[in-house]
């Protein structure tokens, strides 16, 4: 009996790296995706926006087609809810088709969107954290937020052009970091 468990093969070390571990094969790639985004965003950024673009048009239209077919084919849905799903379904599918037609200035209003609600939303929050003053630990901290959060919602919102190629290249930057950071997670460094 006993002799059976030592004859039990063992993993040797070199064996034991050579098992694919799937939280680096993940790192890797995911690693690789945003290194590769990144720089498409650095080195096209307009093309890359209008790539984006094209894929939320996919999205829209094929989830326009699923609303749709939900308000076809669920007869056991209320006639409310059937035409509210053919009505959702038919505005994603005109959203799709209209930014298809217009890629360019599908991303352009996206863009501008995007950054005026991120504007609107710091604003929100800057004040929102001076009416919780009382509440939180450090008072002057929570002014020095406030002040530039209100601050960066009003450059964003009177500039939004110039925000949105600034949030564009910020997002560039941050994918091309954080993925080398994940490339580099996904191999054992050995001290």
């Amino acid at each position: 009996m006993s002799a059976a468990r030592t004859a039990s093969p063992t993993p040797t070390a070199p064996d034991a790296r050579r098992r694919v571990n799937p939280l680096r094969v993940a790192l890797l790639i995911g690693g690789l995706i945003a290194v590769g985004f990144g720089v498409a965003v650095l080195v096209w950024p307009v093309k890359t926006a209008v790539a984006v673009t094209g894929v939320l048009a996919v999205y829209a239209i094929a989830g326009g087609i699923v609303y749709v077919a939900v308000a076809i084919l669920a007869k056991r849905h209320g006639t409310g809810s059937r035409i509210g799903h053919a009505l959702l379904g038919l505005l994603f599918i005109m959203a799709g088709a209209y930014a298809f037609a217009s890629l360019q200035e599908s991303a352009l209003f996206l863009a501008l969107f995007v950054t005026v609600m991120i504007g609107v939303l710091w604003i929100v929050e800057g004040f929102t954290a001076l009416f919780t003053l009382g509440d939180t630990g450090s008072t002057a901290l929570t002014i020095v937020f406030a002040i530039i959060s209100v601050l960066a919602g009003f450059a964003l919102l009177s500039t939004p052009v110039w925000g949105a190629g600034f949030l564009w290249w910020l997002f560039a930057v941050s994918l091309l970091v954080l993925g080398v950071l994940n490339v580099i997670r996904a191999f054992p460094l050995r001290g």
